[in-house]
């Protein structure tokens, strides 16, 4: 099985979710964003027909633009989830926040699969806010969602076998490269991820060398396409701590944020989004 669901619902039109509407958008889905309020709920349809017209522009939507334009609906309710086969969790990294979310969604789409994507919060703790966590997985999208490749299908201890194999299906019919990963704090992608940039900051803190020759070293010595403090520029600085202080508080010491980013973010100097982090943009 290789096709995307028919109607596919995500909660919270941000950065990511917006993404994650486009790529369902254009192989084929009618996508219904769902947002805090009719103002927010407005700006994620600017945003997902923005990146769509972009997308158009450079020959990569393949698909006539208006029609795709015109799959997506926007509100401010989760009742307008009614009816999906998938809805996709895109808020942010707070978890009562997702819980209270992700309960509501339950209640009004008892037949669709719910889906996280959080980036390294528990599978398993969030699927307890919903009435079968047999339809409950995670999917781990990669910012920018569009062009990404991965998207990380992570299996809590109750979601269903063929569930998995359902959700590899979708991955592949979106084009992108589906990786299978146990719930464990991080998974996989962000674990190795925030573990290497934790370790470039401490560099850049101890003057071991700048930021811009850490990032050219991971760039030419072992291929990696982007440095990892570039890279925590453009996740966001505030985001890696979040995400940092949640691994150390589960997987020990060796996750502990580096000084130097707590003092970047209490200055507020957040990467790419403020305009200052460990580059200036």
């Amino acid at each position: 099985m290789t096709s995307v669901p028919e109607h596919v619902g995500v909660y919270g039109g941000g950065r990511m979710g917006a993404g994650i509407a486009h790529a369902f958008l254009a192989c084929g889905a009618t996508v219904t964003v769902v947002e805090a309020d009719q103002a927010a709920a407005d700006a994620a349809r600017e945003r997902v027909h923005g990146t769509l017209a972009k997308a158009d522009q450079i020959g990569k939507l393949g698909a006539d633009l208006a029609e795709v334009q015109a799959r997506l609906a926007v509100a401010s309710d989760a009742s307008a989830f009614a009816g999906s086969d998938l809805v996709v969790e895109a808020v942010p990294e707070i978890p009562d926040l997702k819980k209270k979310l992700l309960a509501s969604v339950a209640q009004v789409a008892p037949g669709a699969v719910i889906a996280t994507n959080t980036s390294s919060l528990s599978v398993d703790d969030l699927a307890s806010s919903v009435d079968d966590p047999t339809r409950f997985i995670g999917l781990h999208f990669f910012n920018p969602v569009p062009a990404s490749e991965l998207v990380e299908i992570v299996v809590g201890a109750q979601t269903a076998a063929d569930l998995v194999t359902k959700a590899q299906g979708w991955v592949d019919g979106l084009g992108k490269t589906g990786i299978v990963v146990k719930d464990s704090p991080g998974f996989a992608s962000s674990r190795l991820g925030v573990a290497i940039a934790l370790e470039a900051m401490r560099m850049v803190e101890e003057g071991v060398a700048s930021a811009a020759d850490i990032d050219i070293a991971m760039q030419l010595g072992y291929k990696h396409p982007m440095g990892p403090l570039k890279t925590t520029d453009l996740v966001g600085l505030d985001v890696r701590l979040a995400i940092a202080e949640y691994l150390a508080s589960t997987l020990g010491s060796r996750f502990e944020p580096p000084q130097v980013l707590r003092d970047k973010v209490e200055r507020g100097e957040l990467g790419r989004k403020t305009g200052q982090g460990f580059y200036t943009w």
